[in-house]
């Protein structure tokens, strides 16, 4: 087996990037590539363009060691690692432009023996359109060196990571390694090996594409069913925080906790692949998913409730626009949709959004004259109405008395343990 001493990762995204620190940190050469100058631009000045604990040192120790670098043009390697998005289309099938993309990219460069690695996040057999893509533009290689063609190995490693705990969990976690061959696929195992210290699992490519998706699916199965306990709880007036605390006493029942919604590229996403791969069989799926998909609405309804109280012209106070806690990944977000929607249906509204992990807007709330991005001291200060729709730590320490004679919707849960003793009963509204 040969020893793989240059690697060139396509994307340098919230998994791109730190799958390329930790291999330059470990000794590789490794280029990253991206479409976007600004962030190439940071990378080489070991700066990070986005907020991931510990991956500023990674990427800053490699640059200065100089094993890593990046550019906007696919180069000569050993091994590419595309790392790309998969977003999903109007049918929600997957979106395979941005692969394709890569696959121009690094087709050329290929001479034989390469190993191109797929691991975004993909729908069956997303992994061989790869191959197929880039074959089809050099017919001169090949899979298994059919008429002595040079061979190109294809193989799928899919993340599996935290945000937030990214840099821990790409070392200690296991790892699925999936090969179009089995050739490949040891490729891929002795490349992850540099840095994985949990066991890394060997199969073949649909089946490792499949894992990640069924992965990610499990748990949004499980959140639909809080989020879905949160309605009920609601219509029946109880408490659904109490609920899940006492039934996760059972030896055998761990209810997760609700929220607004599912965000994030792949819960929120991951599952449709699945549905549209095979539509007639995944019935729970899709219904897990269509629950998830309208939690954001039942919680727009509860502010809409609230603010029909307060008056016409009410201020709400917008806590958070992350997908998860204390970080600044807005991919899928319900939060931004929510906010979005209470704009658009309250337009006489001032909604204040505190996010304390980004300095502006993004593009879908940029548009609203009746949103303004603010601290959390100054939104809760103005607001009428409290709406907790991430869980940052910031937020969990907010003084109970600012928030007294406020109106407070907690989709999250954070004051709940305050909201008998600190928050007059009518303020706390459990979602």
């Amino acid at each position: 087996m040969k020893t793989i001493e240059t690697v060139a990762v396509i994307g340098l995204g919230y998994i791109g990037l730190p799958t390329a620190a930790i291999l330059a940190t470990n000794g590789i050469k490794v280029t990253g590539v991206d479409v976007n100058q600004k962030t190439v631009d940071a990378v080489n000045r070991g700066e990070v363009p986005f907020v991931e604990p510990d991956l500023g040192v990674h990427v800053a120790g490699a640059v200065s060691q100089g094993n890593l670098r990046a550019t906007t043009e696919t180069p000569t390697a050993e091994a590419y690692i595309v790392a790309v998005p998969t977003p999903f289309l109007a049918d929600r099938s997957a979106d395979l432009s941005y692969i394709e993309a890569a696959a121009r990219g690094i087709a050329p460069k290929l001479t034989g023996n390469e190993l191109v690695i797929l691991e975004s996040t993909s729908p069956p057999r997303a992994t061989r359109h790869l191959a197929e893509f880039i074959l089809a533009l050099r017919p001169d290689l090949s899979l298994d060196g059919a008429n002595g063609a040079p061979v190109v190995h294809f193989a799928h490693c899919p993340e599996r990571v935290l945000p937030g705990r990214v840099m821990i969990e790409l070392v200690t976690n296991d790892r699925i390694v999936g090969g179009i061959t089995a050739e490949a696929a040891e490729l891929a195992k002795s490349l992850y090996a540099v840095f994985c210290q949990g066991e890394i699992l060997v199969t073949d490519d649909v089946t490792a594409e499949m894992a990640k998706l069924v992965e990610n699916s499990y748990r949004d199965v499980n959140i639909a069913f809080a989020n879905e306990l949160s309605v009920i709880s609601d219509k029946l007036g109880i408490d659904v925080w109490e609920l899940i605390r006492l039934a996760n006493h059972h030896p055998r029942v761990n209810i997760l906790q609700p929220g607004p919604g599912v965000g994030g590229h792949c819960i929120a996403v991951d599952p449709w692949f699945i549905v549209a791969a095979s539509p007639d069989e995944s019935k729970l799926i899709r219904t897990a998913r269509e629950v998830n998909d309208s939690k954001p609405e039942w919680v727009v309804d509860k502010v809409r409730e609230a603010a029909e109280s307060v008056g016409s012209e009410p201020t709400i106070a917008a806590l958070g626009l992350a997908f998860k806690a204390n970080i600044d990944d807005l991919r899928e977000s319900p939060a931004i949709g929510i906010a979005a929607s209470l704009a658009d249906r309250l337009p006489s509204a001032k909604i204040l959004v505190a996010e304390p992990h980004v300095d502006a807007l993004p593009s879908a709330l940029k548009g609203h004259s009746n949103v303004r991005l603010t601290v959390t001291a100054e939104a809760i200060a103005e607001a009428d109405i409290v709406l907790v729709l991430v869980d940052h730590d910031e937020f969990k320490v907010v003084d109970s008395e600012s928030l007294v004679g406020k109106t407070v919707i907690d989709t999250r849960g954070i004051w709940r343990a305050r909201d008998s003793e600190d928050l007059p009963a009518a303020n706390a509204i459990a979602s």
